[in-house]
């Protein structure tokens, strides 16, 4: 079974609805900083990962942020019923709420509990009804559990993917061993995400640093998943992500160029205005946009690979749109 294209809502239906709401609540949109950065980037922007309800922001809230962040398209991950992604992010219901509301601006993923008796009940149920992938798993399992291979097992029969989030000694551990993960399960195809992640660019990565900083040394863990596994990807999102793009510019320059057909951008900012020192998405765009010279290589990271990935190929807010 396969991902279903939500049907569209008119562009101009939705910023009549949904800015008016959101003017009515927080103000008008200002572009602010973004605008400047957004007037460089080729459009369509797809965001990959961001979260309703996240750490209290309210729905109009984020479509403020994401309208001034010059995001076409966002991908809502939901948490699971416990935990909220250590985050106070909303659930299956709100991201499904939200995608139903303004089906031609949003899109989700179903999540939950990988160990819970009714998690493959509760992410079938959110995947028939549309959802294009899996996640954020942010649980504390090692990566291999066998609770991961059950839901890695449903998303090869749903051909959709998993977004994993690797912290060391929290969520997703023993990233070391994830090559089995990926070997068993072909069809399945994963997104890496988080601190131990993106730390583990470096060969001579320390785990325990959560944010390294420093000169990088080529064919670090992620480096080599990327190159010798089809189904593995990167999520650019997150401190995380950003990190990994400043730490080390010359490295970062061929890492994207490298691996420009399995990166993808997101932001997973909790800020509630989409410009400004506070919007880290607005960071990792123009974090982006100085480092990777060719329009076509960017076109990739902020759109291609997420619309090929998610089978998105006919999603009307990415569908013969230019800015």
């Amino acid at each position: 079974m396969k991902c279903q294209d939500p049907k569209p809502l008119p562009k101009r239906q939705f910023l009549k609805t949904c800015l008016g709401a959101t003017m009515a609540c927080v103000g008008p949109v200002d572009r602010g900083a973004c605008q400047a950065v957004s007037e460089t980037i080729p459009s369509p922007i797809v965001d990959l990962h961001q979260h309703t309800l996240y750490s209290g922001r309210n729905d109009q809230q984020l479509m403020q942020h994401q309208e001034a962040m010059g995001v076409d398209l966002t991908v809502l991950l939901p948490a699971g019923k416990y935990y909220g992604l250590a985050a106070r992010c909303g659930s299956n219901e709100t991201v499904h709420r939200l995608s139903s509301l303004y089906p031609d601006r949003f899109v989700f993923f179903a999540n939950e509990v990988p160990d819970l008796a009714l998690a493959g009940e509760t992410i079938e149920r959110y995947l028939k009804l549309g959802a294009c992938g899996i996640g954020e798993q942010k649980f504390e399992l090692n990566c291999d559990a066998q609770a991961i291979e059950r839901i890695a097992s449903m998303a090869a029969d749903y051909q959709v993917p998993i977004l994993m989030h690797f912290q060391h000694r929290a969520y997703n551990t023993s990233l070391e061993r994830f090559h089995k993960v990926l070997e068993k399960y072909p069809r399945t195809h994963f997104i890496g995400h988080a601190q131990t992640w993106w730390g583990h660019i470096d060969r001579h990565h320390q785990p325990e640093v959560m944010y390294p900083t420093g000169p990088v040394t080529p064919g670090g863990l992620t480096d080599r998943l990327l190159s010798d596994y089809p189904n593995m990807h990167g999520d650019l999102s997150a401190g995380s992500g950003l990190n990994a793009l400043q730490r080390d510019e010359d490295h970062a320059r061929e890492f994207l160029l490298r691996h420009q057909d399995k990166l993808i951008f997101g932001s997973d900012c909790n800020d509630s205005f989409g410009k400004g020192p506070g919007c880290q998405g607005g960071h990792t765009l123009r974090a982006l946009r100085g480092l990777v010279e060719e329009d076509h290589v960017l076109k990739k990271l902020l759109c291609e690979n997420a619309r090929r990935l998610l089978k998105l190929k006919h999603h009307p807010a990415l569908h013969s749109l230019s800015r």
